[in-house]
């Protein structure tokens, strides 16, 4: 992340979709109950609506509470797969995220099939 908010320690990206009207307390308790980590360790905690079309982020910058949020007007943001409670980001998967492109498929080593 860039501009105002610093970059994180670690991105999580939350498996369960979130009702996008909760807002700073309600998802920082969503973090400690639900995903077992705490809002102000530094790590920024990305949360998605159950149609996809909308993310929050939550992060505590040692200061004070960002909330920030982010809607396409197209397309969908590409949730997690089921398993844990969140799965960790790099940045460069953040970025694709954001980008509204499907992130998972970031990977450094060539599937089977493409192998020679």
């Amino acid at each position: 992340m860039s501009g105002l908010i610093a970059h994180p320690v670690q991105i999580w990206f939350s498996v369960a979709a979130v009702d996008m009207r909760r807002g700073i307390d309600g998802l920082s308790s969503h973090v400690q109950q639900v995903l077992g980590h705490a809002p102000c360790a530094g790590s920024a905690f990305v949360f998605r609506n159950r149609a996809g079309n909308r993310i929050k982020v939550l992060l505590w910058d040692g200061t004070g509470v960002w909330l920030c949020q982010r809607r396409l007007h197209e397309g969908r943001f590409i949730g997690p797969k089921a398993g844990e409670p969140c799965v960790s980001l790099t940045v460069a998967q953040w970025e694709w995220l954001i980008a509204g492109v499907d992130w998972r498929r970031l990977s450094s080593v060539p599937s089977a099939d493409l192998r020679a």
